[in-house]
């Protein structure tokens, strides 16, 4: 067709319901769609026709007239013997051992639906993440590795998903080039999951081994100070400092129930420049603010306090 011509066959046979096929007729040399068309309605109903009659439809080739839109016989063939086959004495028989397909099917590689239902079962992927996974075999390698190592499967789905598929689409890069290896993105995820470091510490992290600039976890951690604070004595110390600069704030907290210490916590964090994390910091603040333990983890995110005023509104302009 791409040449500009069109050549094809068509084989009709019609039966009643029920019945067996009918015998068919192969209709030769047809050249075009509009001619295939006229010449099966033709066939189609000229065979009814003939059956509805008392006749029988007998084996043939057939050509078909544009001119008069009918099908005419040009040989009629009672059986294959008609089409003159013999055996090609260059190709011998060839028998196939079942114990060779054994073999082949045993040596193929995992195939990417069986590896997704895999993924699904021994993992605990969602479906879309394994298909996901699977879209390839190196990068259902490359999953498969990172997420024996650091014991996170759907964090090592999610940023295969998400960072490390957006920067290899950046820079036109397959997950072979990835310049982070299966075993870095273990490592980075493994003190995500151990509450080393924040979410946004892992991308400062996953940045440095992209470019080069670290390829240790624990060294690029270290040298960027992102590890997060656990240590409740080293909290209580920056919590001493910000409970005496906030006085007011402290005599407030038992009647404003928590609402004090809500004021007192911001510049904690910024003494601790992010690092510390929120438990053992509300814990080591409700002691050192007089063992009023009760302000709730959603109320430290409000301002509602005359202590802490919260930001006001800009006022709109008028156009």
């Amino acid at each position: 067709m791409q040449e500009g011509s069109f050549r094809c066959d068509a084989n009709v046979s019609v039966r009643r319901p029920g019945a067996p096929f009918g015998t068919r007729r192969e209709i030769k040399n047809l050249n075009s769609f509009k001619f295939l068309q006229q010449a099966i309605d033709f066939e189609v109903q000229w065979q009814i026709d003939l059956i509805e009659d008392g006749g029988r439809v007998e084996q043939a080739t057939v050509l078909f007239d544009p001119d008069t839109g009918e099908t005419r016989a040009m040989r009629t063939k009672e059986d294959a013997h008609d089409y003159r086959y013999f055996p090609d004495p260059d190709l011998p028989p060839l028998v196939i051992a079942p114990e060779w397909v054994a073999r082949v099917k045993a040596e193929m590689p995992e195939l990417p639906r069986v590896m997704a239902q895999r993924f699904q079962a021994d993992y605990g992927l969602p479906a879309y993440d394994a298909a996901m996974m699977t879209q390839g075999k190196a990068m259902g390698d490359f999953f498969e590795a990172a997420a024996k190592a650091c014991g996170q499967p759907k964090l090592v789905a999610n940023w295969l998903m998400g960072e490390v598929s957006r920067r290899l689409n950046a820079e036109d890069r397959g997950i072979e080039a990835s310049p982070v290896s299966a075993a870095q993105l273990a490592a980075m995820i493994g003190r995500i999951a151990d509450g080393t470091i924040s979410n946004n510490g892992a991308k400062q992290v996953f940045d440095a081994l992209w470019t080069g600039a670290g390829s240790n976890v624990d060294a690029v951690i270290e040298a960027k100070g992102l590890k997060q604070m656990s240590d409740t004595g080293e909290l209580e110390r920056i919590l001493d400092e910000v409970l005496a600069a906030n006085p007011k704030s402290v005599e407030e907290f038992p009647r404003r129930q928590g609402q004090g210490l809500q004021c007192a916590g911001r510049p904690g964090d910024e003494g601790e420049q992010g690092q510390g994390q929120p438990g053992p910091g509300e814990r080591a603040a409700e002691e050192e603010a007089g063992g009023l333990i009760g302000a709730r983890r959603t109320g430290l995110r409000a301002w509602p306090s005359s202590a802490c005023p919260a930001p006001k509104p800009q006022p709109r302009t008028r156009r």
